[in-house]
This record gives structure tokens, C-alpha cells and sequence, in this order.
């Protein structure tokens, strides 16, 4: 199994819209046990996301999905003008 982590810094006063934007992209992604965090002490205006995959191919598969279904473009739309840089990770859990 592996963690995939998408991290944002939203812009001020962005994150909880950021945070509630994602929490519904993903639930119409049907990504698996996802997490939508926080930050509460760190730098500020933190807004990550977090899911599991079974294997990179799964993962290369739900990209292909994000960019091609139009229920999950729907929802996207405009969370680019929300936060000013991300990254995205991915672990293996041991």
C-alpha cells in the first residue's frame, strides 16, 4: 500500500475553502480513506490531502481519470486560483 499527499499553501485567507474544494473532488474521484488537513502550528495556510493507493499503476490510472471525467473537472474547477504553490508525494508504507 502507499500514501499519496497533495500539499498546498493556500492563499490568505483561502484555506478553508481549499480544504472544503478538495474534500469534494476527491469524494467524486472515489479516492480511498482520504484525509483533508489543516494546519494548526507550522506555516500558515496549509491545506493537504491524503489517500491511498494499492500501486503506482492505480495512481497513474486516477490521473488519467482526473483529467478526463467532467463530474470531476466540475468540481475542480477554480481551485487553481486558490493556492499559490503545492507538491505532491507519494509513500510506500512499510
Amino acid at each position: 500500500m502507499m500514501i499519496v499527499r497533495h500539499s498546498f499553501t493556500a492563499k490568505p485567507g483561502q484555506g478553508s475553502k481549499l480544504a472544503a474544494q478538495m474534500k469534494e473532488i476527491a469524494t467524486v474521484g472515489r479516492l480511498r480513506n482520504i484525509r483533508i488537513l489543516t494546519d494548526v502550528v507550522g506555516e500558515f495556510n496549509q491545506v493537504l490531502m491524503e489517500h491511498e493507493i494499492e500501486s503506482l499503476a492505480e495512481f497513474e490510472e486516477a490521473m488519467k481519470r482526473y483529467g478526463t471525467d467532467p463530474a470531476i473537472q466540475e468540481k475542480a474547477k477554480g481551485y487553481t486560483d486558490l493556492w499559490m504553490n503545492g507538491r505532491r508525494e507519494v509513500f510506500r508504507v512499510v
